[in-house]
């Protein structure tokens, strides 16, 4: 989460990061441009992760961590994650006095990536005692590609990694540093000489070049990092690296969050086992266009630095980008993909090669999965809600009208209030100044109709539906009858605690 610092007022811009047709991402690639690249079946497919994120993540790729089914309320298995202990057991959360969230899932275990080491520490940006500051090393040769926020005030350590992806080509970067508590954004070039000092010092200490260093922040905007703190503690941080400390990582970056975010998968390279782990954090100033998050995922797979950019971009699309809290956006957005090359599998340089069929399967699900945990970490939240419209003149029509519904917040508040207030929902369908057929409009609560064909369904129970949003986790479902595009979005609902969160954010 990233807000602003007294005296100036809080911070709700937010814009999200687009991937670039470089490294250092800019825009997604289009549906068109990946069918081109990979063929003609393997682009059918990825077309398709486009259109139904649901059904190509996790239906396809069948990694749902600890979600409860919204007809049975079972809890379903994850896959390839088994749960590690409880969320209120890994750490501190970034805010003292935060409840854990209602909705948290277990942090999976996460074995070791080849090539990746790991450690955290103390550098000091919280008056309270816990880990702020993160160290990842990678091997030589690693690979590393990222999506980052388009937003117009930015960030001192976004502006770097793009510019450092786009002058190494994301080959053989070397280094991750992450801090919690200062979001040195809006800082000019203090903030900047600020984070070249870091890069500075850690090429130093690891014998690599300033631009093979990556950085990342989150905190509060308009601060300059003080610099010092991290570099006076990289010795002793070095000293701690380890390749077992996802669990600690995820705990050292969190601000407002409640519980540490982490997915793991594996997949087949050519007959050869890789392994997929990722951490994120977020909790609020979260919307689709990449979210508002940091988020670090390593593979020890050999992917050249051209195609792990364009897997990035592609899935960034049906993943972080169909993610909303509350429709504010970050200054920070960061997802940074690394690629060791440490499994033994060949190395792979384009993106659409067949090879990569099963790779690209999990990485979408682990980054689904990580996308997902930050709408039950939602600042405040007590429902996980799936909002799925149909009907739609086109995919981008549907997205669009499935995200003004997810992010009204009188829908959000009756959603807290376990009303279920299909009136508000058809009003956000209609202020999406989207392509709809009044006539032919339909409403639905997991199984129950609330409108269909333009009026009240006939079928319509009040009771039943009261019942069905007393659940913590729920689905919404509009058809608008004007053709045959579709879209999902996960949201939460808005409570009184998300203003007290974000009432007293600084004090």
């Amino acid at each position: 989460m990233t807000k602003t610092p007294k005296p100036a007022p809080k911070t709700a811009a937010k814009t999200a990061a687009k991937p670039a047709k470089t490294p250092a991402a800019a825009s997604a690639p289009t549906p068109a441009e990946i069918v081109g690249q990979v063929g003609a079946s393997v682009g059918h497919t990825l077309e398709r992760a486009l259109v139904d994120p649901l059904t190509a993540a996790l239906k396809r790729a069948g990694l749902r961590r600890a979600q409860k089914d919204a007809n049975t309320g079972s809890p379903e298995a994850v896959q390839a994650a088994k749960p590690a202990t409880a969320p209120a057991a890994q750490g501190a959360p970034g805010k003292p006095g935060l409840a854990v969230s209602p909705l948290a899932v277990p942090f999976p275990t996460i074995p070791p990536i080849a090539g990746v080491e790991i450690a955290t520490g103390r550098a000091g940006f919280y008056k309270h005692d816990r880990e702020d500051m993160l160290l990842m090393r990678f091997a030589e040769g690693t690979s590393a590609a990222g999506v980052f926020t388009r937003h117009g005030v930015g960030s001192a350590p976004v502006d770097w990694c793009k510019r450092q992806l786009a002058a190494s080509g994301g080959l053989d970067v070397r280094a991750l540093v992450v801090n919690a508590g200062c979001a040195n954004s809006f800082t000019g070039k203090p903030g900047a000489d600020a984070v070249r000092r870091v890069a500075t010092a850690v090429g130093k200490r690891f014998d690599c070049r300033q631009r093979d260093v990556m950085m990342a922040s989150t905190g509060v905007i308009g601060v300059i990092l003080d610099d010092s703190k991290i570099t006076s503690n990289l010795r002793l941080v070095e000293t701690r690296l380890t390749e077992d400390a996802w669990a600690g990582a995820a705990s050292a970056i969190m601000t407002t969050d409640t519980f540490p975010k982490g997915a793991y998968a594996t997949a087949l390279i050519d007959g050869h086992e890789v392994r997929i782990a990722g951490i994120c954090k977020g909790s609020g100033m979260i919307a689709p266009d990449m979210a508002t998050m940091l988020a670090f995922v390593a593979t020890d797979a050999a992917i050249a630095p051209a195609a792990l950019q364009t897997l990035v971009s592609l899935y960034t699309r049906t993943t972080f980008n169909c993610v909303t809290v509350d429709g504010d956006r970050s200054t920070n957005d960061t997802l940074l993909l690394f690629a060791t090359g440490q499994s033994g599998a060949p190395k792979i340089h384009r993106a659409g090669d067949r090879r990569l069929a099963d790779f690209r399967e999990k990485l979408e699900a682990v980054l689904l999965d990580l996308a997902l945990q930050l709408v039950r970490d939602g600042e405040g939240a007590t429902k996980f809600v799936k909002i799925t419209v149909n009907g739609a003149e086109s995919p981008l029509s549907a997205r669009k009208i499935a995200r003004t519904i997810a992010e009204s917040p009188l829908v959000k508040t009756a959603f807290a209030g376990e009303d279920a207030n299909w009136g508000r929902i058809v009003m956000a369908v209609g202020r999406a100044d989207e392509p709809v057929n009044r006539e032919k409009i339909s409403v639905k609560f997991g199984d129950l109709y609330a409108a269909r064909d333009g009026l009240v369904s006939a079928e319509y129970d009040e009771a039943a539906m009261s019942r069905y949003v007393k659940r913590a986790e729920f689905e919404v479902s509009v058809d608008v009858g004007v053709g045959k595009g579709s879209a999902t979005v996960w949201t939460c609902d808005l409570t009184k605690q998300y203003v007290a969160i974000n009432g007293d954010y600084r004090s």
